[in-house]
């Protein structure tokens, strides 16, 4: 087996395993927040205590993935496009 067959191949298997990811679990965690929601913050004693909502998700802690956005805007182009 070439090695240029070996890449192909790994690069497939990446591929279908994004897609499956995306159509199984559509939406991951925030970057921004790491999921929580909401920032955290220090007090003046270094205790933590909640900050404010998150802008980039609205304080749901989930955002869509890249590959499920892209499948979303091509599926409503095709609907646009047919009708």
């Amino acid at each position: 087996m070439s090695l240029a067959l070996l890449a192909v191949a790994c690069l497939i298997v990446v591929t279908f395993g994004y897609v499956l990811k995306c159509w199984l679990s559509p939406f991951g965690d925030c970057r921004t927040c790491d999921g929580m929601g909401h920032e955290l913050k220090s007090d003046r004693k270094g205790r933590l205590k909640r900050g404010r909502d998150c802008r980039r998700c609205h304080a749901t802690g989930k955002r869509i993935r890249v590959g499920r956005w892209i499948y979303n805007r091509a599926a409503r182009t095709y609907r646009a496009g047919t009708r």
